[in-house]
Protein backbone atom coordinates (compact mmCIF):
# COMPACT_ATOMS: atom_id res chain seq x y z
CA UNK A 1 0.00 0.00 0.00
CA UNK A 2 1.43 3.55 -1.19
CA UNK A 3 1.86 6.41 1.99
CA UNK A 4 -0.62 7.92 -0.58
CA UNK A 5 -3.22 5.34 0.17
CA UNK A 6 -2.86 4.99 3.53
CA UNK A 7 -6.00 6.12 5.99
CA UNK A 8 -5.71 9.41 7.68
CA UNK A 9 -7.02 8.69 11.74
CA UNK A 10 -9.04 11.58 12.99
CA UNK A 11 -9.67 11.63 16.61
CA UNK A 12 -12.93 13.02 17.43
CA UNK A 13 -15.46 15.10 20.49
CA UNK A 14 -19.02 14.36 19.87
CA UNK A 15 -21.11 17.10 21.00
CA UNK A 16 -24.49 15.44 20.54
CA UNK A 17 -27.78 16.93 20.75
CA UNK A 18 -26.44 20.67 19.92
CA UNK A 19 -28.17 23.46 18.93
CA UNK A 20 -26.85 23.84 15.61
CA UNK A 21 -24.00 21.36 13.93
CA UNK A 22 -20.69 22.84 13.92
CA UNK A 23 -17.23 21.07 13.06
CA UNK A 24 -14.35 23.15 14.44
CA UNK A 25 -12.24 23.48 17.55
CA UNK A 26 -10.08 21.06 20.03
CA UNK A 27 -10.73 19.05 22.56
CA UNK A 28 -7.42 17.21 24.29
CA UNK A 29 -8.93 14.29 24.97
CA UNK A 30 -8.26 10.44 25.41
CA UNK A 31 -6.91 10.09 21.86
CA UNK A 32 -4.40 13.42 22.06
CA UNK A 33 -6.27 16.45 20.24
CA UNK A 34 -9.36 15.64 18.88
CA UNK A 35 -11.46 17.48 16.33
CA UNK A 36 -14.92 19.10 17.85
CA UNK A 37 -17.91 17.78 15.75
CA UNK A 38 -21.33 19.13 17.38
CA UNK A 39 -24.37 17.80 15.91
CA UNK A 40 -28.36 17.94 16.32
CA UNK A 41 -29.10 14.07 16.48
CA UNK A 42 -29.23 12.55 19.92
CA UNK A 43 -27.15 9.90 21.47
CA UNK A 44 -29.43 6.84 20.66
CA UNK A 45 -29.10 3.86 18.50
CA UNK A 46 -26.06 5.40 16.59
CA UNK A 47 -27.89 8.36 14.93
CA UNK A 48 -25.13 11.13 16.74
CA UNK A 49 -22.21 8.90 15.41
CA UNK A 50 -23.52 8.72 12.17
CA UNK A 51 -24.46 12.22 11.96
CA UNK A 52 -20.74 13.04 12.82
CA UNK A 53 -19.33 10.83 9.78
CA UNK A 54 -21.37 12.55 7.61
CA UNK A 55 -20.62 15.88 9.04
CA UNK A 56 -16.80 15.05 8.97
CA UNK A 57 -16.89 14.21 5.72
CA UNK A 58 -18.60 17.44 4.30
CA UNK A 59 -15.85 19.25 6.70
CA UNK A 60 -12.93 17.27 4.92
CA UNK A 61 -14.37 17.55 1.24
CA UNK A 62 -14.51 13.69 0.93
CA UNK A 63 -17.63 11.44 -0.13
CA UNK A 64 -19.50 9.95 2.89
CA UNK A 65 -18.47 6.53 2.63
CA UNK A 66 -14.73 7.27 2.60
CA UNK A 67 -15.23 8.20 6.22
CA UNK A 68 -15.73 5.07 8.85
CA UNK A 69 -15.77 4.64 12.34
CA UNK A 70 -12.62 2.68 14.32
CA UNK A 71 -13.57 3.27 17.86
CA UNK A 72 -15.61 4.38 20.17
CA UNK A 73 -19.14 3.83 19.14
CA UNK A 74 -20.74 4.42 22.47
CA UNK A 75 -18.91 7.11 23.44
CA UNK A 76 -17.96 11.21 22.62
CA UNK A 77 -14.39 10.24 21.80
CA UNK A 78 -14.20 8.85 18.74
CA UNK A 79 -11.63 7.25 15.85
CA UNK A 80 -12.75 7.86 12.24
CA UNK A 81 -11.06 6.72 9.30
CA UNK A 82 -10.76 8.61 6.18
CA UNK A 83 -9.97 6.17 3.02
CA UNK A 84 -7.47 7.52 0.07
CA UNK A 85 -7.41 11.17 1.79
CA UNK A 86 -6.40 13.60 -0.75
CA UNK A 87 -3.27 15.57 -0.88
CA UNK A 88 -3.70 18.10 1.75
CA UNK A 89 -6.00 16.94 4.27
CA UNK A 90 -4.21 16.64 6.84
CA UNK A 91 -3.46 19.96 6.80
CA UNK A 92 -7.14 20.92 6.04
CA UNK A 93 -8.06 18.53 9.29
CA UNK A 94 -4.92 20.77 11.81
CA UNK A 95 -7.28 24.04 10.37
CA UNK A 96 -10.35 23.10 11.94
CA UNK A 97 -8.96 20.78 15.11
CA UNK A 98 -7.07 24.40 15.40
CA UNK A 99 -8.78 27.17 14.75
CA UNK A 100 -7.29 28.47 11.82
CA UNK A 101 -9.32 27.40 9.12
CA UNK A 102 -10.77 30.22 7.00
Amino acid sequence: MAIADAPLTVAVRVKPGASRARVGGRHDGPHGPALVVAVHAPPVDGRATEAVRRALADALGVRPAAVSLRSGATSRDKIFLVAHPPDGLPEVLRRLRDGSAG
